[in-house]
């Protein structure tokens, strides 16, 4: 978190907190249905079927009970609330707005590898510009922190929601833009025939799905793939918007340089929810490692707009901090100082002998020192193996003689040697 910190605030940005939760009303509907299925709702408080009649309880229809006896929910990621929060302080808040939050956020999902009710968003938006320079400087952001956690070969894709909408146009679905979008996100989880399958069961026609084709093998480098794009959309105004988005971007990145993670185009990337407009981001784990996205992000050009201040362009990205997490420890790349623990323990003779040695932890946490007294009189094989179990690298045994010639014994867990010092002594040693 420090590490992802440090890089927010070198590029500018302003931290912010949000409540845990929110009027239901402010989330339900932004994020497609898919995602308002997995929105967690708080019951009322007090006596919250009162509201219910007779008549609207026995159809047992969910989506008509819910409302009447759940009006907030909690906060299923950390976009929508920072929305709100830009709106009901727009007077306070000098613009272009740059703001990163870490907050936990959650979602009634089942519970598996990377996928958690309760994890912690990582996020870092710019509102109030519609310069594509934001882009440029997020995936930067992506970079220098992947550079800083020394995770290497870390994929940036990305892709523009005027480039699906170009092809939706193409295709002659663009009524069905939304289900599209769904259906083709899940290409890299369910495969390319599985996909085509839902966009049938949406009403996507055979005819329709069959002019899609080309996008499914679309491959390359970037200047490649956005030249084949070019072809395939060159009928569609606002599909060639998005590419042009995309290649100032490209450009952009191939002169600036990244170090620890690449920009790949991925034109069948569509990020389900409904509020992106522009750019889209997906970030994947380095190869080998058996993890689903663990970032994600891009443009909106209206989500204030939900909430009555329109024309308030934003762009935002996202760390998946849990999954990072996993992936650091499966590439074994935590540094040991993170597991660093209490660099003394003090044993623990009885009474006298404890306030003895409280008054040298005190001064030692003064300097800096991690220092704990073993809570217990306990045997002095069960205290030292406590020390030994917790990685604890120096011990201090100030029994009777040590108090009487004001000394303490420093034992070295690893070498076993020890010593007799006095504090100014044992300063020095443990410093």
């Amino acid at each position: 978190m420090d590490t992802i910190k440090d890089a927010f605030n070198n590029f500018g940005f302003q931290p912010i907190e949000t409540p845990s939760f929110e009027n239901s009303d402010t989330l339900m509907g932004k994020y497609g249905e898919e995602g308002d299925r997995l929105i967690f709702k708080i019951l009322n408080s007090g006596d919250f079927l009162r509201k219910v009649d007779d008549s609207t309880f026995a159809e047992k229809d969910s989506g008509k009970i819910t409302p009447k006896i759940s009006e907030k929910a909690l906060r299923y990621d950390l976009t929508v609330p920072f929305a709100r929060y830009v709106v009901q302080h727009q007077n306070e808040i000098t613009f272009p707005f740059k703001r990163y939050q870490i907050q936990p956020v959650w979602r009634a999902d089942r519970p598996q590898k990377g996928r958690f009710r309760e994890f912690f968003q990582c996020d870092a938006d710019v509102v109030g510009s519609t310069s594509l320079w934001q882009e440029v400087e997020l995936v930067q952001l992506y970079d220098t922190v992947f550079s800083k956690l020394k995770l290497d070969g870390v994929t940036i894709k990305m892709n523009n929601r005027k480039i699906l909408s170009g092809i939706a146009e193409m295709i002659g679905a663009e009524d069905k833009l939304i289900d599209f979008t769904v259906a083709l996100d899940k290409l890299d989880k369910i495969g390319e025939e599985k996909v085509k399958t839902e966009m049938l069961d949406k009403g996507i026609s055979q005819t329709a799905i069959e002019k899609l084709q080309p996008l499914f093998s679309v491959a390359g480098n970037a200047s490649e793939k956005l030249a084949t794009l070019k072809n395939l959309l060159a009928v569609s105004a606002i599909g060639m918007e998005g590419i042009s988005e995309l290649e100032f971007i490209v450009n952009a990145i191939e002169t600036l340089k990244l170090s620890a993670t690449k920009l790949e185009i991925d034109v069948t990337l569509a990020r389900g929810l409904n509020y992106y407009t522009g750019a889209i981001f997906e970030v994947s784990a380095p190869e080998g490692v058996a993890m689903g996205s663990i970032g994600g992000g891009g443009r909106y050009d209206d989500l204030t707009g939900i909430f009555g201040m329109k024309d308030m362009s934003g762009v935002g990205i996202s760390f998946g901090l849990d999954r990072i997490y996993l992936v650091l420890e499966e590439l074994n790349l935590f540094p040991e100082t993170v597991t660093a623990t209490t660099k003394v323990l003090f044993i623990n003779f009885g009474e006298k002998e404890a306030l003895y040695a409280m008054q040298a932890i005190s001064d030692l946490r003064k300097a800096g020192i991690s220092a704990e007294l073993y809570p217990d009189n306990a045997k002095m094989g069960k205290q030292m193996g406590y020390a030994d179990k917790r990685d604890i690298p120096y011990v201090v045994l100030a029994g009777e003689s040590e108090m009487n010639e004001e000394s303490y014994t420093l034992k070295n867990m690893k070498s076993g040697e020890q010593e007799q010092v006095s504090l100014a002594g044992l300063f020095t040693k443990l410093k």
